[in-house]
C-alpha cells in the first residue's frame, strides 16, 4: 500500500532532523572531549610550572629581586626578611615554623585575603626561606581559555547542524526521489491504464456474449480487431511509462542516432494514415546534416512519434505537417510544425504538464505523450519548446547537442522535400530556397502538453 504523500514528506524531514541531530551530537561530544583535555593539560602544565618556578626561586633567587608574580621570605633565627612589595597578608607563617622545626620542604595551596597562592618553604643554609606565587594569571588565563572553548563550541554546535543538514538533504535526497518516482508511476499507472483496460474487460465481455449466442465467427472478426489494437495500445502505454522510469538510469545506453534517418523512417509509417486523414506529411532539410547526436535511439523515437501524433489530432483534412530538420551550430534541431487548430498562448504554462488537457484537437487530450517527450529531451541534455497560435498552427521545437565526432561538411547543399499531393514524398528541394515552415514566432512559449 502506497504511502499518502504528506505522510512521506513528514517521514523524510523527521529522518533529515535525527540525522541532522546526530551529527551535530557526535561534532558536539568530539569538540567536548577535546576542551576538557586541553582544559585539564592546561590546569596540569599552569600547576607543574608554578611548583618549578617555586623551587628555582628558593634556591636560587635573590630575596631582593624575585622573579616575576613570586615573592620571597627569609626566616633566620627570630629575624624575617621580605621582598620588596609582597602582600601584606603574607609570609605563610605556619609553614615557616613547621619547616624551622623538621626542616621538611613543604609544598601547600592556601587561601590569604581572598587569594589563592602556592607556597614552597624549605630549609636552606641554616634558615627558612619560603616562595610564594600569586594563582590569579593562571586563573585569568584559564577563564579566557575557559571562554575560547566556549565559543569554539558554540561555533562547532552551529558548523555541525549545518553540516548535518546538508549530509542529511543529500543522504536524503536519493529516498526522496525514488518515493517521488515510485509515487508518480503508480499514479501514471493507475491513470493511463484505466481505461484501455476498461475497453478491453467491455470488450472481451461483448465478445462472450456474443460466443454464447452462437454468432457467426466472421461476424467477430471486427470486435476481435479492436481488442488487439487496443491491446496494441496498452503495450504503447507501458512502454511509456517504462521509458518514464527507467530514462535517467539509460545514460550508458546512449549511442549515435541519425535523427534524419529516424524522421524519414517515422514518416514512411505514418504514410498510410496521413493518406487516409487527407494530410500532408513531409521531411524537409535546412542543410545536408549531418543530423546525429548522442542517445538512446528507442526514446528519441517515441519523441519524434508523440510529436507526429499529436499534430495528428490537431489538424484537419488538407492540412500539412512538417518535420524540419537542421545543424545550428553545436545542435541539431527537430521541428514538428502543423498548420491545424493551433493553441492559446496562455497554455503555455501547463504545456508538457502529465495529464493536461487541452482545448482543441481530436486526439488524445491529456496522458503522457508530450509529458514524456519533455522528459527525454531533457535526459538528453536539450530542451524543447512550443509556439502557435489559435486556427495559425503549432510549432514544436527540439533541439538536442550534436554528436561531436561528426563534423558538417561545409560544401554539403541543403535538400528538402516538397510534396504534390496529401501523401507522404522525398524529393530534392531546390538549393536557393530553402524551406522556412514555421512563420515568425515569439519566444514566449517554452517547455509546454498536450492542446
Amino acid at each position: 500500500m502506497t504511502r499518502p504523500p504528506d505522510l512521506e514528506r513528514r517521514l523524510l524531514i523527521r529522518a533529515r532532523a535525527v540525522i541532522t541531530a546526530q551529527v551535530a551530537a557526535a561534532v558536539t561530544v568530539v569538540v567536548a572531549l577535546v576542551g576538557t583535555l586541553v582544559y585539564c593539560m592546561t590546569i596540569k602544565g599552569q600547576d607543574t610550572s608554578a611548583r618549578r618556578d617555586l623551587a628555582v626561586a628558593v634556591a636560587r633567587a635573590d630575596i631582593a629581586h624575585p622573579p616575576p608574580c613570586i615573592w620571597l621570605f627569609e626566616l633566620r633565627g627570630a629575624t624575617l626578611t621580605t621582598s620588596p612589595g609582597a602582600p601584606a597578608d603574607l609570609p605563610v607563617r605556619t609553614a615557616l615554623r613547621r619547616v624551622a622545626a623538621d626542616h621538611r620542604t613543604r609544598v601547600d595551596r592556601v587561601t590569604v585575603g581572598g587569594r589563592a597562592y602556592v607556597v614552597r618553604t624549605a630549609f636552606r643554609d641554616g634558615m627558612v626561606r619560603q616562595a610564594v606565587i600569586d594563582l590569579r594569571y593562571q586563573a585569568e588565563e584559564r577563564r579566557r581559555l575557559y571562554g575560547a572553548l566556549a565559543a569554539a563550541e558554540a561555533a562547532g554546535l552551529v558548523a555541525a547542524l549545518l553540516v548535518g543538514q546538508l549530509l542529511s538533504r543529500r543522504a536524503i535526497a536519493p529516498l526522496g526521489e525514488a518515493l517521488a518516482r515510485q509515487r508518480r508511476f503508480v499514479a501514471d499507472a493507475s491513470h493511463e491504464l484505466r481505461t484501455p483496460l476498461t475497453q478491453l474487460h467491455t470488450r472481451a465481455q461483448l465478445l462472450e456474449r456474443r460466443l454464447r449466442q452462437d454468432t457467426d465467427p466472421s461476424a467477430l472478426a471486427d470486435e476481435v480487431r479492436r481488442m488487439v489494437t487496443g491491446t496494441r495500445q496498452l503495450g504503447e502505454v507501458i512502454d511509456d511509462l517504462l521509458l518514464s522510469a527507467q530514462l535517467r538510469q539509460a545514460r550508458g545506453l546512449f549511442g549515435t542516432v541519425d535523427l534524419g534517418a529516424l524522421a524519414d523512417g517515422l514518416i514512411a509509417a505514418e504514410s498510410a494514415r496521413a493518406e487516409a486523414r487527407e494530410l500532408i506529411l513531409q521531411v524537409r532539410r535546412r542543410d545536408a546534416g549531418p543530423h546525429i547526436v548522442r542517445g538512446v535511439e528507442p526514446a528519441l523515437r517515441r519523441v519524434v512519434t508523440s510529436l507526429i501524433d499529436n499534430a495528428f489530432g490537431h489538424t484537419t483534412p488538407g492540412g500539412h505537417i512538417t518535420v524540419t530538420l537542421a545543424r545550428v551550430g553545436a545542435t541539431v534541431e527537430l521541428e514538428v510544425h502543423d498548420d491545424g487548430v493551433g493553441l492559446d498562448p496562455r497554455d503555455a504554462e501547463r504545456l508538457f504538464t502529465r495529464f493536461a488537457r487541452g482545448e482543441h484537437g481530436a486526439g488524445r487530450r491529456f496522458g503522457l505523450g508530450l509529458a514524456l517527450v519533455r522528459e527525454v529531451v531533457d535526459g538528453h541534455g536539450g530542451t524543447i519548446e512550443v509556439d502557435g497560435r489559435p486556427g495559425a498552427g503549432a510549432a514544436f521545437t527540439v533541439r538536442l547537442p550534436a554528436e561531436p565526432s561528426v563534423r558538417t561538411d561545409p560544401a554539403a547543399r541543403p535538400t528538402g522535400v516538397e510534396p504534390a499531393e496529401p501523401s507522404t514524398r522525398t524529393e530534392p528541394a531546390e538549393p536557393a530556397d530553402p524551406v522556412s515552415p514555421s512563420p515568425p514566432r515569439p519566444a514566449a512559449a517554452r517547455r509546454s502538453p498536450s492542446r
